[in-house]
């Protein structure tokens, strides 16, 4: 499976303007720049989409993983937090609030780990990976 998007940017990093479009079209032609990634503009910006990519891959994984050992999911909700400093992402933290019938919190706690290692977003991020879980 490969999967893409298309980043398009016209002019000076400061002054100019970009677009990104995915292959689903789910974003297309959406605005990122200078002021939306480093102050507060219009659009979107990479650490944004990098936050997104993270929880939707984190909360995938977590799923499988539940369904596996055989509980219902009643509702999970993954918050990510994206720290850049000085041009680098130092750190990637997930916040889960999941509402699962039957588990216990050991057992929930051993998902949430073993999600957070192997989902394939971090395994790409070379950043220190966090996640504070939570039972509801």
């Amino acid at each position: 499976m490969k999967r893409n998007a298309t980043a398009v940017w016209i002019g000076s990093l400061k002054e100019g303007a970009g677009k990104l479009t995915t292959q689903s079209k789910t974003l297309e032609n959406t605005q990122y720049s200078f002021k939306s990634r480093f102050e507060e503009g219009v659009g979107t910006n990479p650490e944004e989409l990098v936050a997104a990519a993270h929880s939707g891959c984190f909360t995938m994984q977590l799923s499988a993983y539940i369904t596996e050992t055989g509980f219902e999911i009643e509702s999970i909700e993954t918050k990510c937090d994206i720290d850049l400093v000085e041009g680098t992402i130092i750190t990637s933290h997930l916040t889960v609030n999941a509402k699962i019938k039957g588990i216990t919190d050991e057992v929930f706690q051993e998902l949430v780990t073993k999600a957070e290692k192997n989902c394939p977003i971090s395994k790409l991020l070379n950043a220190a990976i966090s996640t504070t879980a939570t039972l509801v």
